[in-house]
């Protein structure tokens, strides 16, 4: 036996759609034994905007480590590929008709 419901109104879409930002709503479920008084919920995310831009400023850019070129690139993901394919023929036991090119 099985019971299930349709919750698609639970919170309208439209009440969804009109939040500004920050704002979120939801609706938590409980177990049979652990009921929750107020299950549906509608909060606001509040921002101080000038602590936030001190400590932005306070932000350093991180070094640059190398310079990579799309040549770079390209030859890590065939390395990357190479070492997926042998890892399939160990694991696998010898060229068990592994396709190259899907590897």
């Amino acid at each position: 036996m099985s019971t299930s419901s349709q919750l698609d109104s639970a919170i309208p879409a439209s009440r969804i759609a009109s939040l500004s930002s920050g704002e979120f709503v939801g609706i938590v479920a409980d177990n049979p034994d652990q009921k929750i008084g107020l299950k549906m919920f509608h909060a606001e995310i509040v921002n101080d905007h000038d602590a936030i831009k001190t400590e932005e400023a306070g932000f350093q850019s991180l070094p640059q480590v190398r310079e990579v070129d799309q040549e770079t690139i390209y030859a890590n993901y065939l390395q990357i590929k190479q070492d997926i394919q042998e890892i399939l023929i160990a694991e696998l036991g010898g060229d068990s008709n592994i396709d190259k090119e899907a590897a």
